[in-house]
């Protein structure tokens, strides 16, 4: 996960959540964000 860029990131969590793909794999991206402290930034366009 580290060669994806922020907002990549950020957008792969949300197709994620939309595809309802496993929970393991979404709570990895979700630890990902906020290790890159990009938290504010999921919060900002929920």
């Amino acid at each position: 996960m580290k060669n994806l860029s922020d907002d990549l990131l950020i957008e792969t969590y949300y197709k994620a959540i939309e595809l309802k793909l496993s929970a393991d794999f979404i709570f990895l991206i979700k630890e990902e964000i906020e290790r890159r402290s990009l938290i504010d930034e999921i919060r900002k366009t929920s």
